[in-house]
């Protein structure tokens, strides 16, 4: 019998950076951010180091790809198509989504508030603030405080996920918080909360603080006397503008 070569396990075609992304993404989704290393990622590409270091520098830089990649499929999903505050509910929800589907996007975001995704995330808020008709210093204020609620609802909801990955385990854990709650505050407002606790649910409640945020926006939007075009009167006219109190007048 004739003996057949050994099987080079090594890749034969041109390794991309896209092919690196996305295998890093794989790696970051099943071992964590922990489990993403040179060795592990040329293992799971059949490649060597000098593939990898042809593309990217560092594990900073794959990090930081990946985190972008996962953020640029939300972002390049919501279109002009839509209106102002139906494009920001989306790509609102569209973060929080991808954060809960991929946890480390969440802390990796937090760890480098510079980096590009989150300028990504910045300016397709900011762009839909704009076309809303918010001005440019308050759009500034605006779109900071959306991604900052935006990124920090999603990563909290993340990392809680991370420790209860079940209903039956999260049902338990927020019976048994509710009941604490209750225990070590007679408060009437404490025990009301924790009353509602068991039935929290963390999309609804995210969705609730953005509907809070976009009302907030366009009140004082309205109040400044810059309706946006983008906005159906019927739909301004049923915002409630809450005057000042004298004493806050300066």
């Amino acid at each position: 019998m004739t003996n057949l070569p050994a099987r080079n396990s090594r890749r034969s075609d041109a390794l991309s950076r896209r092919r690196i992304v996305e295998a890093t993404v794989e790696l970051l989704d099943t071992a964590g951010e922990d489990g993403l290393t040179v060795r592990a990622l040329t293992a799971h590409l059949s490649t060597g180091r000098g593939a990898i270091y042809h593309h990217v520098a560092n594990k900073e830089e794959l990090l930081a790809a990946a985190v972008d990649d996962v953020v640029g499929r939300v972002t390049a999903g919501t279109g002009d198509d839509q209106g102002p505050e139906q494009a920001i509910r989306a790509l609102a929800l569209g973060i929080f989504n991808a954060i809960d589907a991929h946890p480390w996007v969440g802390t990796q975001l937090s760890h480098a508030p510079l980096q590009p995704a989150v300028f990504r995330i910045w300016k397709s808020l900011g762009v839909q603030l704009q076309r809303l008709g918010v001005p440019g210093p308050a759009r500034a204020d605006a779109g900071s405080a959306l991604v900052n609620y935006v990124l920090g609802a999603a990563a909290q909801h993340a990392a809680g996920a991370r420790q209860v990955t079940s209903d039956t385990d999260r049902k338990a854990y927020l019976q048994s918080l509710a009941a604490q709650w209750a225990h070590d505050d007679p408060d009437p407002l404490v025990r009301e909360t924790a009353a509602e606790l068991h039935e929290h649910d963390d999309r609804e409640q995210f969705l609730a603080g953005l509907n809070i945020f976009l009302t907030g926006v366009t009140a004082l939007h309205l109040r400044a006397g810059n309706l946006s075009p983008d906005i159906p009167p019927s739909t301004a006219s049923d915002i409630p503008v809450v005057a000042p109190d004298a004493g806050d007048a300066r």
